[in-house]
């Protein structure tokens, strides 16, 4: 007897990969194999596989990838300091390029004829998805079903769950749920009430960070040791990549740190609303600014400014896997060897602030800066410096 073709779906257990689930099933005469990349969102493995399994499914892969994720993808985007449109640490873009990495080995490796995704047609996550399918298996079929069926909106794809008895899960006040996307970098939330950018988002969608109003009135201490440019201990113990995010993301959230409201710029030319919460990634940030600041060089420095929109850019827009990363990724890292010292935050109502900064580098010199007298700095070159600047006037 012939075997099935094969599906290698990206199953997250919830509303719309179920019926995506169902959906493939009903319109390819395919087995799916249901994938779900583990990097730190809130996750339920019973579910999942309850879920799948109630729909049929026989192979069921739960991946943990959390410390792969910190270490290879967000540690790397962090020391290039990459922020698009001026707030959005990429929580979700940065996330994207691993799971489709993965998907499609799990396709070779059982031999599938086919991936899919459950990426809307509006928005980025399809092309980030897919441009990771195309670099690592061009010859494997990608099947979008929101580019494929007529089930053209939030209600049709509730009408479809009921008749085909999908679990519809309810928000905090038992309605359908808003958009959701989490990891151990952060949380996105998307729809309903937040579509209309004149409407505040309501306190009840945050999930791991507190109101300015409910954070604590006592300031909280936090050190973060870094090593040829990442981050290693916090308060002095050291821990994996995972674990030091999962610590600074339960620090940062009791403080309110964190919180985004942006209205971007999709790639796909689409201006969309979303709330976003990157606690501990917001600490690193700042953080890992701070350590450059005492331990590289000028020019080193203002190269990695200029080239960092460009670099945050092909990130959002799916680029991760790009000749053109890569080689940007090469400047950001140029001499992140030389990254290395300890500093000391304080986190107050939503606030991060440097105390100080600890290194052995010599990129900093105390003689040369201090205003007290001394012969390491000639003032008398200050003169020349300025006129052969006015000449570029």
């Amino acid at each position: 007897m012939k075997s099935k073709k094969r599906i290698v779906l990206a199953y997250s257990g919830g509303l719309d990969t179920s019926i995506i689930l169902k959906w493939l099933q009903e319109n390819y005469s395919a087995e799916v194999i249901c994938y779900t990349a583990d990097i730190g969102q809130k996750i339920n493995k019973s579910k999942i596989y309850k879920n799948a399994k109630k729909l049929g499914v026989k192979k069921i892969i739960i991946d943990d990838l959390k410390n792969i994720f910190v270490k290879d993808y967000v540690f790397p985007m962090l020391r290039g300091h990459a922020i698009y449109e001026g707030v959005y640490l990429l929580g979700t873009s940065i996330a994207r390029p691993l799971i489709a990495k993965r998907q499609i080995a799990i396709a070779k490796k059982f031999k599938a004829y086919a991936v899919s995704h459950g990426s809307t047609g509006k928005g980025n996550d399809q092309v980030r998805f897919e441009l990771g399918y195309h670099y690592f298996g061009p010859k494997i079929k990608i099947i979008a079903p929101w580019r494929e069926w007529d089930l053209n909106s939030r209600t049709d794809l509730i009408k479809y769950a009921k008749k085909k008895s999908i679990t519809i899960p309810k928000d905090k006040k038992g309605s359908p749920p808003f958009s959701v996307d989490d990891n151990i970098f952060h949380t996105s939330t998307e729809g309903k009430v937040l579509e209309n950018p004149k409407n505040p988002a309501p306190e009840y969608i945050f999930q791991r960070t507190a109101s300015l109003e409910k954070s604590p009135n006592k300031q909280t201490i936090v050190s973060v040791g870094f090593k040829n440019g990442d981050p290693f201990t916090v308060n002095g113990k050291k821990l994996s990549p995972g674990k030091l995010l999962e610590k600074l993301n339960s620090l940062a959230g009791k403080n309110g740190i964190g919180r985004v409201d942006l209205v971007e710029n999709r790639f796909i030319g689409i201006k969309s609303r979303g709330v976003y919460e990157t606690p501990g990634g917001t600490i690193l940030m700042i953080a890992h600014r701070a350590i450059e600041s005492v331990t590289l060089d000028k020019k080193t420095m203002h190269k990695k400014d200029q080239v960092m929109p460009r670099y945050a850019e092909l990130i959002y827009n799916g680029y991760w896997f790009s000749k053109e990363r890569y080689k940007i990724q090469k400047i950001v890292d140029l001499n992140k060897n030389k990254v290395n010292g300890l500093i000391k935050l304080k986190l107050y109502k939503g606030n991060v602030t440097i105390i100080s900064r600890q290194t052995k580098s010599s990129a900093y010199s105390m003689k040369k800066v201090s205003f007290e007298e001394n012969k390491t700095f000639n003032k008398s070159n200050i003169e020349r410096f300025i006129n052969f600047h006015k000449k570029k006037l």
